[in-house]
């Protein structure tokens, strides 16, 4: 092919059924050679980018005749002959921007930092528009490593979100996605509906929200929290189970993870005779949480067996993963509390969900949006394909028998 040379065209216009097909059968018998094809639509508008390589007697020809169908369509076209062909792509990462709204100074400090770390965005698309604007940006020649932190600072001060993954294989396959369940998967704070309950409501929350922003240690506090449970008759599980609210978009995180044959867990330092109905009526395989002691049909204000704390959260992870046969890398957590901070340093992933400030600082990426749902983003899915998944399963549902009603997430708005 040392006789040849590269032609790199650029269409841009208004979209319209059947101009690729147009473009490239006006070219097909003269053999040129196609070495990448990008194109896309925004707001109707059309662009083509298109490298071919062709043989110098053939160039003339493909030129005309690009330029006569563009004409034709009324596209314009730019040309530029001996580009070669694209450079190797190293460092490849996966850089998501969510906002809402999605401002142009949040596209512009995130590039920014990109760019200062020698990185380049060689494409983008937007993944969703209501009621957040997500858009994906694959760079290469830049660290994830470096780059996650680096984005997470100077995000945090804007007021927006962004994720990086590395991009290729590591982003594709089999995941193990691990969740808390209290203020993450659901709203509520179990402990606080049990001191409802119990009528020691203002001492328990006191005592959680110290533990939470990490001012406590978490296995004393639980304690304390249990003691004051003390005589709560056990049927008080039954009415806070029911009472219990999914996070917006809760439902719709787990059925899709289960339509893309992702394995699911949740681990709470919460309840397990809460935690593992919610877990059974979603489908997610794998619960695990603090068991209360029940003697004679009331709570006696102790823990059964050990804490689930921050370090077992993170035990678990890990054995979940080992059990499905995958390593660390391909684990994501989704938490919020000072008591998930070890879990999420130990995924590949870690995912601060409206968390407190020491979660958002520490984690991989953090979204402060009330959408349980917008995790899919980060796995590269699209509003459309996540909504074409629940359209599906409306035609064909499963035979689950679940007849709660599910919170809504951006699916409902």
């Amino acid at each position: 092919m040392t006789d040849q040379f590269s032609l790199a065209a650029t269409i841009t216009g208004a979209d319209s059924p059947g101009l690729l097909n147009r473009l490239m059968a006006a070219i097909a018998e003269l053999d040129a050679e196609v070495l990448d094809l990008e194109q896309t639509v925004v707001r109707g508008r059309l662009s083509i980018g298109v490298l071919l390589v062709v043989a110098p007697e053939a160039s003339d020809a493909v030129e005309d005749r690009l330029a006569g169908v563009c004409a034709r369509l009324g596209l314009a076209l730019t040309l530029t002959e001996g580009v070669g062909d694209n450079p190797p792509r190293h460092n490849r990462a996966v850089v998501t921007v969510l906002g809402r709204p999605l401002l142009a100074s949040h596209l512009a400090i995130t590039t920014d930092v990109i760019t200062a770390l020698g990185g380049n965005v060689d494409r983008s698309r937007r993944l969703s528009r209501t009621p957040l604007t997500t858009v994906e940006l694959w760079v290469s020649n830049a660290e994830p490593a470096a780059l996650r932190p680096a984005l997470a600072s100077v995000a945090a001060g804007a007021g927006f979100d962004v994720s990086v993954a590395p991009a290729g294989l590591a982003r594709q396959g089999r995941r193990l996605i691990v969740m808390d369940v209290d203020s993450t998967l659901i709203r509520d704070e179990v402990i606080d509906l049990l001191a409802e309950q119990a009528g020691c409501a203002a001492e328990v929350r006191a005592v959680t929200e110290r533990a939470m922003l990490g001012e406590l240690d978490f296995a004393d506090s639980l304690r304390a929290r249990v003691a004051l449970l003390a005589g709560l008759p056990a049927s008080a599980l039954d009415e806070v189970r029911a009472a219990v609210r999914f996070t917006p978009g809760a439902r719709t995180l787990v059925t899709t993870l289960r339509d893309l044959a992702l394995s699911i867990g949740v681990v709470s330092g919460g309840f397990i005779e809460v935690v593992a109905p919610l877990a059974a009526e979603l489908g997610i395989r794998y619960a695990h949480g603090n068991r209360l002691e029940v003697v004679d049909d009331r709570l006696t204000g102790q823990i059964a067996g050990q804490i689930v704390d921050r370090a077992a959260k993170a035990a678990k992870l890990r054995e979940w993963a080992a059990l499905e046969g995958l390593p660390l890398s391909r684990t994501i957590a989704i938490g919020d509390g000072a008591n998930d901070l070890d879990m999420l340093a130990a995924a590949g992933l870690g995912i601060a969900f409206n968390a407190k400030p020491a979660v958002r600082a520490s984690a991989d990426t953090s979204l402060n949006l009330p959408y349980l749902d917008a995790v899919l983003f980060l796995l590269g899915l699209t509003r459309e394909e996540v909504e074409d998944a629940a359209a599906a399963r409306e035609v064909a549902p499963a035979a689950s028998g679940v007849t709660r009603p599910a919170a809504p997430g951006w699916m409902g708005r």
